[in-house]
């Protein structure tokens, strides 16, 4: 979905495959036809944006073979779809049974991190619609917070100062500029917008900017205006934004309220949980060690599960909705968008409490295009038009 903003820029708007997890391309082939193509459908639209994760088998196949590249980009366009942004976090096994830790890995001091986010590149070059020159890839903030000393710091800022220069490379050979965006995240070794800061500017690269996620931003308690001015000031570019909303529970101790945030810890992924204290956000790794008693349930609590924009929690808990509809107040409200791409990223569709998840292909249809409507709602909203 594209928009035409008040400065004259277009803004696109897509949601996230990582919902569909696939390792293979046939596999990425089988979601865009059983699940991308019916969420088109249902918003009536010609063309769907969608950010497409592709997994290390899939990248693989696709920046080694210019005839699966050509496949995808022509399947793309049969069923009314295009790709500007793609998520590069998860390096595979998102769809496994258990993902917890094993999405933080390989980290940035590991040769195939920087291997997989070129290729990534690459693709994107080629799957880009031929009126767009720009490009975003999302990828993990460095690694997961522990065993990072000065050294591996220090790696990891190399790492991405080579994949700055092959992109530049990609930009002078194909005409088109692709960007990678750290997604600060709860327990990572950047898990704030001033963390992600104190990086960037020592890396320098100006095609290495931010991904703001707006559920992992809510989780750690950030003010938007703060956080957008700061990367505004510092020149940071917000390569892309995430649109997503944790959980929230205003008063963890009483009974009803634990026992509604018990549905939500679930085996598959983290839900790293913060609580609001004086002196800062207290977290525990994931929803459960914090049921259990480690953290103070006299003050608010967010965690990090990506609950459905449109379809806020049933009492006695609730959503930070309000913090992403600022986020986007703050990123295309002015004179000018701060980030073109915008990606609806709801992922914890199959591990929603029972009576939440959608039992059919048809009902997760259903599901992401109200999220996509309401998206569309708060665009339109800040005085942005949808372009037909």
């Amino acid at each position: 979905m594209r928009f035409r903003h008040p400065g004259g820029e277009t803004v696109h708007l897509a949601y996230c495959t990582n919902v569909h997890p696939a390792e293979t391309l046939d596999g990425v082939l089988a979601q865009l036809r059983d699940h991308c193509e019916p969420v088109r459908r249902r918003l009536g639209r010609d063309r769907l944006g969608i950010g497409l994760w592709l997994a290390r088998d899939a990248a693989r196949t696709l920046a080694g073979e210019p005839a699966a590249l050509r496949r995808l980009r022509a399947e793309l366009d049969r069923r009314g779809l295009e790709v500007v942004t793609l998520n590069g976090f998860p390096y595979e096994g998102f769809g496994a049974g258990t993902v917890k830790y094993r999405v933080y890995t390989p980290d940035w001091t590991d040769p195939r991190r920087v291997t997989y986010t070129v290729d990534l590149a690459w693709i994107l070059a080629g799957l880009l619609p031929d009126d767009v020159t720009e490009g975003s890839v999302s990828t993990l903030p460095f690694g997961w917070r522990t065993g990072f000393g000065a050294r591996r710091i220090a790696e990891a800022h190399m790492a991405f100062d080579v994949v700055g220069r092959r992109l530049d490379a990609l930009a002078e050979q194909t005409g088109k500029s692709l960007r990678v965006g750290l997604e600060p995240e709860p327990g990572c070794l950047v898990e704030t917008t001033a963390q992600a800061l104190a990086h960037l500017t020592r890396i320098g690269h100006p095609r290495i900017g931010l991904c703001l996620d707006t559920c992992h931003l809510a989780t750690a308690f950030e003010d938007p205006a703060t956080a957008i001015g700061a990367l505004g000031a510092a020149g940071v570019p917000i390569v892309k934004s995430q649109l997503s909303a944790a959980l929230h529970a205003d008063q963890p101790h009483l009974p009803d309220v634990r026992a509604a945030l018990a549905a939500y810890d679930e085996p598959r992924f983290l839900h790293q949980t913060r609580a609001r204290t004086g002196t800062g956000p207290r977290g525990t790794d994931d929803l459960g060690e914090a049921l259990a008693g480690a953290l103070p349930a006299d003050t608010p609590w967010r965690s990090h599960f990506h609950v459905p924009l449109h379809a806020a929690p049933s009492g006695p808990l609730r959503s930070t909705l309000p913090v992403l509809a600022e986020t986007l107040t703050h990123l295309v409200g002015g004179a000018s968008p701060l980030t073109r791409h915008l990606e609806v990223e709801t992922y914890t569709w199959q591990v929603l409490p029972p009576d939440l998840q959608p039992t059919t292909p048809d009902r997760l249809a259903d599901g992401i295009a109200a999220e996509l409507s309401l998206a569309r709602d708060l665009l339109t909203d800040r005085g942005l038009k949808e372009i037909p």
